[in-house]
């Protein structure tokens, strides 16, 4: 209960029993509070020190001095020095923003940041989970994270979570036949954040309280780094993106149900990257599954279409409305 005056339990139950016994002695208190004569004096020399009793004149007995007075005396000194101590934060928070301010600065490159390789990447993302005030949405692509970022976004995501931020983040169908992905995804619904999926995404995303947004340099290649935008406009543009993609998407522990033709979701974005002329390799770059899945998916609608080749299959697709 005093630890933050000074106090361990001990002393505060020495100090408590002279308050309630002011006629026991050490060897009385000892017996009282069943402990050593030994213990007991070390807790007079802390309560000594910390002004919580005094000798008695004439008399080698201590007592204890009324709690209003030094109670009350240490708490204000605590007080203090914690008022001292905010105030130190505040000054060097000061100073850390001008020298970010500078930082950032010094990078700006047009409208946007320049994020160079992955390390900066993830040094801007840890930056902005500790100042992030309402919301981060984000975009994650591909079909499974490797542990060790997955174990640094949960570092970060919790932090922010625990001040009330609220995280909202699309995942990839594919990440569904992860199953750290799915620990994960039900970790951050317990502590409040939502997840859904959808078969394709158009990129990596994160936008943060609507005034920032990360975008890579290269879709194909997020190695390359970032670029961190801050134009209304373009944050503007993202946050609708994301909105477009969530409200289509579904939500984790939930199975999507099939069109009214049968036809899952995945099936349907694999359909309709095969009209827009993906070869199987690049649509299964797209879903971010296997070739042997996507080729395992056009076999069994090449069957329930009843063709007998690809191009009959595109033809039976289009003519019942599949496209």
């Amino acid at each position: 209960m005093f630890d933050i005056l000074g106090l361990s339990t001990q002393h505060e139950n020495v100090y408590r029993a002279m308050l309630q016994r002011p006629e026991l002695n050490v060897a009385g208190l000892a017996e009282h509070l069943a402990v050593s004569p030994e213990d007991v004096r070390d807790a007079l020399d802390v309560l000594a020190d910390l002004a919580l009793i005094r000798m008695d004149v004439g008399s080698d007995q201590a007592r204890a001095v009324r709690p209003q007075a030094g109670l009350t005396a240490l708490l204000a000194k605590v007080e203090a020095d914690v008022a001292v101590r905010q105030r130190q934060v505040e000054a060097t928070r000061a100073v850390i923003a001008a020298i970010a301010h500078a930082h950032d600065d010094h990078h700006q490159v047009g409208e946007g940041r320049l994020l160079q390789g992955v390390d900066a990447v993830r040094e801007r993302l840890t930056e902005l989970a500790h100042v992030a005030r309402t919301e981060c949405l984000s975009f994650t692509t591909g079909r499974a994270q490797n542990p060790d970022t997955m174990r640094a976004e949960s570092e970060l995501n919790q932090i922010a979570l625990q001040r009330g931020v609220r995280i909202r983040n699309v995942y990839q169908e594919s990440f569904r036949n992860d199953p750290a992905t799915m620990a994960h995804a039900n970790w951050m619904a317990g502590l409040g954040g939502q997840s859904r999926t959808t078969p394709t995404l158009p990129m990596r995303l994160v936008i943060v309280d609507r005034e920032t947004a990360l975008v890579p340099i290269d879709p194909l290649d997020s190695q390359r780094g970032a670029l961190e935008l801050r134009s209304p406009g373009v944050i503007a543009g993202l946050v609708g993106l994301f909105e477009q993609v969530w409200q289509g998407a579904t939500p984790f522990g939930e199975k999507g149900a099939p069109d009214e033709y049968g036809l899952s979701s995945q099936e349907r974005a694999l359909i309709r990257l095969l009209a827009e002329g993906h070869t199987d390799e690049s649509a299964a770059r797209k879903l971010a599954v296997s070739l042997r899945s996507v080729q395992r998916m056009m076999t069994s609608l090449t069957e329930r279409l009843n063709a007998a080749s690809r191009f009959q299959a595109g033809v039976q697709a289009s003519r019942q409305g599949w496209v």
